[in-house]
């Protein structure tokens, strides 16, 4: 058995009777809906092998194409509700990318955002391109991270809720950045991660050195994270979840079980089996099936 979960916008909610009637008329279904939260979340039972649920997805994506909506069609089974979560952080986790926030104390961000860019489409290389814009940092002072975190950075909707939500049951969280320690030890706390790995910048006597030690959080030690962790846990593939927005989560999406590139760059919307670009995180729990009632935090 396969599921179909609908998602808007907590501040757009867009699901109503008939584009639930035209779910179930598109995919052939004579299940009845469950509403997960009001407007915002629902989903329908649909006969079918797990073969094909991409193909529903697209069949579904198709016929609604006018709706503000994220759509999934998923393996309805014992593993849907995963047991370890790994997420990216910038335009992730939270809203702002921190090495562009900390070349700004330099008067630099334009010019670096736009190396950052690059990086996270997938056009230029991502350690070379990292090693580059933190060169640039050289001599910051380190407190002005504190600042930054408390004057500049947000979270992103619905995030603490998604960790929250997923620790109350169990699940191991990671919160897993090509950024740096400064930021995701103070950014994992505040959500509610168990742990965070991500780079460690040079630093001597209070002042950024512009150098990263070794080696460098990229796209393969975000996928190796995810393996390691699933082993330490003693988990299969499918009962592991992440999440990101840039290509150096790839390999990550493509080694969980339910991979999702959240209001991700083209490349990587366009790789990723289940995307979401209208909902919060909280889609993330949608997605597993918890429903709004069951949300903490």
């Amino acid at each position: 058995m396969l599921v179909a979960v609908l998602i808007a916008n907590p501040d757009r909610p867009s699901i109503t009777d008939a584009v639930l009637a035209e779910t179930r008329a598109v995919l052939r279904t004579e299940h009845q809906p469950r509403i997960l939260h009001g407007e915002v979340a629902a989903e329908v039972l649909v006969p079918g092998e797990p073969g094909i649920a991409l193909a529903l997805t697209e069949k579904l994506r198709a016929a609604l194409a006018g709706e503000p909506l994220d759509l999934a069609v998923l393996p309805a089974d014992a593993h849907r509700r995963k047991r370890l979560f790994l997420a990216d952080m910038d335009s992730t986790m939270i809203e702002q990318e921190c090495i562009d926030e900390l070349a700004g104390t330099l008067g630099l961000k334009d010019h670096v955002a736009a190396i950052t860019e690059r990086a996270m489409r997938g056009e230029i290389a991502f350690e070379p391109a990292l090693r580059e814009r933190v060169a640039l940092l050289k001599d910051i002072p380190v407190e002005v991270v504190d600042e930054l975190i408390a004057r500049h950075l947000t979270l992103t909707p619905g995030g603490r809720t998604l960790v929250q939500t997923m620790r109350a049951h169990n699940v191991h969280t990671c919160l897993v950045s090509g950024g740096f320690t400064l930021f995701t030890g103070p950014i994992a706390a505040m959500i509610g991660f168990h742990e965070h790995r991500s780079n460690v910048l040079g630093v001597a006597e209070g002042r950024l050195t512009g150098t990263v030690e070794d080696p460098i959080v990229g796209k393969a030690e975000k996928r190796a994270s995810l393996i390691a962790l699933r082993g330490t846990l003693g988990l299969g593939h499918v009962d592991t979840l992440a999440v990101g927005d840039g290509a150096n989560d790839l390999d990550m999406l493509g080694e969980a079980g339910l991979g999702v590139a959240f209001r991700a760059k083209p490349a990587v919307a366009a790789a990723a089996r289940v995307r979401v670009e209208h909902g919060d995180l909280t889609a993330l729990l949608y997605l597993q099936g918890y429903a709004a009632a069951e949300f903490v935090g």
